[in-house]
């Protein structure tokens, strides 16, 4: 039996909670309404992007600093490092 993406997906999402970014994505195409499916545990389109944590504080701290000092010390680059769910097309 060959597993396909979606399978793996569904499996990895066991127990894990919807982003909210996602979960408007998926209310916006469904005429502003929540669809039905999406509920307090994640499924394959609502799953969190696997990302390094690291590479996320990088980036928010690069971010907060250039509003403090007004220096852009590569906050866009860095940011432009993380996974982008818009992008993604989820």
């Amino acid at each position: 039996m060959n597993e396909t993406r979606r399978d793996i997906a569904a499996r990895q999402t066991e127990g894990q909670r919807p982003e909210a970014l996602a979960t408007f994505a998926e209310a916006a195409r469904a005429d502003g309404k929540k669809p039905d499916d999406i509920g307090l545990t994640a499924t394959p389109d609502t799953s969190p992007i696997p990302t390094d944590s690291a590479e996320k504080d990088r980036a928010a701290t690069k971010v907060l600093q250039r509003g403090v000092t007004g220096r852009d010390n590569g906050a866009d680059e860095a940011v432009d490092r993380l996974p982008d769910r818009t992008l993604q097309g989820k």
